[in-house]
């Protein structure tokens, strides 16, 4: 295929593995940015916004023909932003919330290239199954929740045993949507 290469302005080690899995191209940076909001955003822009600010923060690093990709994923209950938890018991009170109840999962995405700057973002519906305390307890202690808007990874424990059903891509939710990414990098001249 004949994709430009990639700066990934992200250190999340499964935007890594999504861009690898794909054969893309690519090497990663940590953005170097403040995450700010605008008084009253509403939260379905949240994400778009900064994945701007992570790609602009980048823009002296880029190297002739790379494209900078940045991404940002948020969870939204009830359109309420649902953040990476504080500790354990904050990620066992999130998980209890959004058991068996759905969910959003919204990436937003900004790629710079030499003629322009694209963003969009990518929504995923996500129903979790009822939750028992067990299985709250479990999913903490054993996996890595405290990383993760949400308190949970799709692509874990709990997102493999106890979500019944999905609408949208599953890389959406892992936090990078693989067919618009790709859809965008072909349309680079």
């Amino acid at each position: 295929m004949n994709l430009p290469k990639v700066l990934l302005a992200s250190e999340s080690p499964r935007r890594k593995f999504l861009l690898e899995e794909a054969g893309i191209e690519f090497r990663q940076m940590s953005p170097k940015v403040v995450e700010t909001l605008p008084e009253n955003m509403e939260v379905d822009k949240i994400p778009e916004h900064l994945a701007q600010l992570k790609a602009q923060s980048l823009l002296n690093e880029r190297r002739d023909g790379e494209v900078i990709l940045a991404a940002d994923s948020i969870v939204v209950l009830s359109g309420e932003l649902l953040g990476k938890p504080k500790d354990k018991e904050d990620a066992k009170e999130t998980l209890k919330r959004l058991s068996g109840r759905s969910h959003q999962v919204i990436t937003g995405l900004c790629m710079i290239t030499q003629k322009g700057t694209w963003h969009q973002s990518e929504v995923s519906e996500v129903s979790m199954s009822d939750l028992s305390d067990e299985e709250v307890d479990y999913y903490v202690e054993n996996c890595v929740p405290l990383d993760k808007a949400g308190s949970y990874g799709i692509q874990e424990w709990l997102g493999l045993c106890r979500v019944s059903r999905i609408e949208g891509t599953y890389s959406n939710i892992m936090g990078l949507p693989m067919y618009t990414v790709y859809e965008m990098l072909k349309k680079v001249e």
